[in-house]
């Protein structure tokens, strides 16, 4: 199911967790509406996406963050390997520094985000999963979020993902959806139109980094629109 180019580019597509119109993904994959029209089909029959019709438009979107992770884990497995089917454009750099995978937040910027966590004690790795630690609750309250909110979620609360351009992981579940809301609400950073990159600005970037900098965690700043 995900071995055809057409496929793997229509999920790839639906990975910044935005629904997307048959005619959309079909330019996105680079074909004919009747070519997407028929992986559609077999990636709903495969449960990989879902469809909702909304007035006389079909939406498709990823079936859910599990899909997210597995796309997410295979296009670092191809990077690692060189099997990336195009060179890096002008918005790789965008895209490597700051992106969304699904809803929450990837990139150097997403990994930082977790290496800080974890030596500020927020997040520990236990039996091989990540879980809020001793400061964890404290801290996830005084950035506005409730822990309460988190666990009513069906979602694991902490959860690695694998980062395809870093190759280590960022924090993806509960808890990773809601830093990135937390973000866009404190005004730190938004999404850009049409794509998956997250802009932060440069009071936001430095209000990031003093919260959630570990020694030597976060890359060299730069703050884009």
């Amino acid at each position: 199911m995900l071995g055809d180019p057409t496929r793997i580019n229509i999920l790839s597509a639906l990975m910044g967790g935005q629904a997307l119109t048959a005619g959309e993904l079909a330019r996105e994959a680079g074909v004919t509406p009747q070519t997407a029209s028929s992986h559609l089909a077999r990636l709903v029959e495969g449960a990989l996406i879902r469809p909702r019709k909304q007035g006389r438009c079909i939406y498709y979107a990823l079936a859910g963050h599990e899909v997210a992770e597995v796309i997410e884990a295979m296009d670092g497995l191809a990077a690692s390997a060189g099997l990336k089917r195009t060179r890096p454009g002008p918005r790789d750099a965008a895209m490597r520094r700051a992106r969304v995978c699904y809803d929450h937040l990837a990139g150097e910027l997403g990994v930082a985000m977790l290496d800080g966590l974890t030596a500020a004690g927020v997040i520990a790795e236990r039996d091989g999963a990540l879980a809020l630690a001793g400061a964890g609750e404290g801290f996830v309250r005084r950035f506005g979020i409730e822990p309460e909110s988190l666990r009513a979620s069906r979602r694991p609360l902490c959860r690695a993902c694998l980062d395809w351009s870093e190759r280590r992981s960022h924090l993806s579940g509960a808890l990773g959806k809601a830093l990135l809301d937390r973000i866009y609400a404190l005004g730190w950073a938004r999404r850009l139109d049409g794509g998956r990159i997250v802009a932060f600005t440069a009071p936001g970037l430095a209000a990031f980094e003093r919260t959630f900098a570990a020694p030597d965690a976060m890359p060299r700043s730069r703050a884009v629109g």
